[in-house]
């Protein structure tokens, strides 16, 4: 592990679902199937358009979100409200990880495109709940999506942190080209690693990278 390429980090940056718990957990399947109910009642469609929707504003827009608001002008809130509403019994405390996160030096963040009071529950059932030093939520971006380079200005300059000491840990890999662009050091966490340039490194156990950079 080249823990010299880590050195200069001051901040660390954690991408939330699929990152922080791993996507064995399953969790964006309970989150899918509210996101395809709430486009059938709000765009009075049926199960297979609002599905169809679904992915096609992830992929052309960022987020399922992002592309609701810019195409029919829906109401973030009241979205993010609904599909966020779900269970957390798939997901289990991690202390390992939790350890190895608070002995990291510096400051340490989660920034996610769901809301933040989803994001603080999914820390909570992890046993991570109070080892970052702030969470930020799609909503701390004026509702702007990864990986939309504005996105990650807008929460970077409200932090206050410096890209060039930074380093960024998303699972998908899309979201590591503009923190790439703008200096930050990027960890892509997945089961298969995307090739591109973008990409510094690829794990697909967070935990057991980050106990190597400190050891």
């Amino acid at each position: 592990m080249p823990r010299d390429a880590f050195s200069h980090v001051q901040t660390w940056v954690f991408d939330l679902d699929n990152t922080l718990y791993p996507p064995s957990a399953r969790l964006f399947d309970l989150i899918d199937v509210r996101m395809t109910a709430w486009i059938m009642d709000v765009l009075n469609v049926d199960k297979a358009e609002a599905n169809r929707l679904r992915l096609h504003y992830w992929e052309v827009h960022g987020t399922t979100l992002a592309g609701l608001m810019r195409e029919h002008g829906v109401d973030p809130a009241g979205y993010l409200e609904h599909v966020h509403d779900i269970s957390m019994d798939r997901l289990t405390p991690d202390p390992a990880l939790a350890q190895t996160i608070r002995a990291l030096p510096g400051r340490r963040i989660v920034y996610t495109n769901g809301c933040a009071p989803y994001a603080e529950r999914v820390l909570a059932a992890r046993g991570l709940s109070g080892l970052f030093d702030a969470v930020y939520g799609v909503e701390h971006a004026g509702f702007l999506p990864k990986p939309e380079r504005a996105a990650f200005d807008t929460v970077f300059t409200i932090d206050g942190l410096n890209p060039a000491t930074s380093a960024m840990f998303e699972d998908d890999a899309r979201n590591l080209a503009a923190p790439h662009a703008m200096g930050m050091r990027t960890v892509h966490v997945a089961p298969e690693r995307d090739l591109g340039a973008h990409v510094h490194f690829h794990t697909d156990d967070l935990g057991g990278f980050l106990h190597r950079l400190l050891n």
